[in-house]
């Protein structure tokens, strides 16, 4: 955790003019101001969330901090259904943005149109899903966790904690990042893993499929979800199916971090979404500004952190503040 405790110390070697200069643009990037003097270009950003998804919304965040840093208009729209996600990067494109950036939750979806973007000139860069597929749809870079590493620390974890037999429970029909997800989870745990596929736009189902699912398995002794909003519908699953199977979940909210705390939830892993946003934009904005490119070809990761109770004090300002 010495990422999230460290301090920014300033160097000593400083000149007064640099760290004055500095200072200034920090506080006018807490103020509202742009920090630069660049043309106000405009980045649009299309996401595959759904309505009222909070991992999306502090994506969000992170993008909004950057465009106001970079003096950028920033364009979010989003829609789960991979056709109208398609149709929303076309109305990007026929903005004729600066830059797009792109969730591929369902990567064939967006191949056509991403061609469009790219003969129309426009610079994409991926975030989050699609890590796979980035580079051969033309992103210029990926920025995200590589969710089969990311299930790999899960099933590593499980062992750790001396679990035998986990539930993994997809929200999403297809969404590729899931799937991959759960199959790192099986690649290193030394248990069972059954995948649960259910409903994530109806929480009651979500929460009636999986009671259902440790009431017909008392063996089953972790559910890892794949969602912050998941987690804690999973507590009152295993609550009513009188289970005693350890609830643990990949991302981060602040109902997560109150799970951590007080201990219905074992271990969070988060890929930091507020990082994706904010690089995502600063990314486009420095490759605009300075012919600027990250990764070298391969994916600039933001993840897995594996979280704990230990680490929920430090994280509950981030939470309530909608940047962790």
């Amino acid at each position: 955790m010495a990422g999230l405790l460290a301090a920014a110390i300033p160097l000593a070697g400083c000149s007064s003019t640099g760290g004055k200069r500095a200072e200034e643009e920090r506080n006018a990037a807490v103020g509202g101001e742009a920090a630069v003097g660049t043309p106000r270009w405009k980045i649009a950003m299309v996401s595959h969330s759904g309505e009222g998804d909070t991992f999306w919304d502090i994506v969000q965040s992170g993008a909004e901090d950057a465009a106001r840093k970079d003096n950028i208009e920033f364009l979010y729209s989003h829609d789960k259904e991979a056709g109208r996600q398609a149709q929303l990067v076309q109305s990007a494109v026929d903005k004729k943005v600066d830059g797009l950036i792109v969730s591929l939750a369902k990567p064939d979806a967006m191949k056509g149109v991403l061609k469009k973007a790219d003969k129309a000139g426009i610079p994409v860069v991926t975030v989050n899903s699609g890590q796979d597929e980035s580079r051969k749809l033309g992103a210029l870079a990926h920025i995200g966790q590589d969710e089969v590493l990311a299930g790999e620390a899960v099933g590593r974890e499980l062992n750790d904690r001396g679990r035998k037999k986990a539930v993994c429970v997809l929200h999403e029909q297809g969404n590729v990042g899931h799937e991959e997800r759960c199959r790192g989870v099986r690649e290193t745990f030394d248990g069972k893993v059954r995948n649960l596929h259910v409903d994530g736009t109806n929480m009651p189902s979500v929460e009636s499929s999986l009671e259902a699912e440790l009431q017909s398995d008392r063996g089953i002794d972790s559910v890892v979800t794949l969602g912050a909003p998941f987690a804690p519908t999973a507590v009152k699953a295993a609550e009513g199916a009188g289970s005693k199977a350890e609830i643990d979940t990949f991302d981060l909210n602040d109902q997560v971090v109150t799970g951590l705390e007080d201990g219905s939830l074992g271990f969070a892993v988060d890929q930091q979404p507020y990082l994706q946003g904010y690089e995502a934009v600063d990314l486009l904005w420095l490759h605009r500004y300075n012919a600027d490119m990250l990764g070298g070809g391969k994916p600039v990761l933001t993840g897995p952190q594996i979280l704990t109770k230990k680490d929920a004090p430090t994280l509950q300002k981030y939470t309530k503040r909608g940047t962790r």
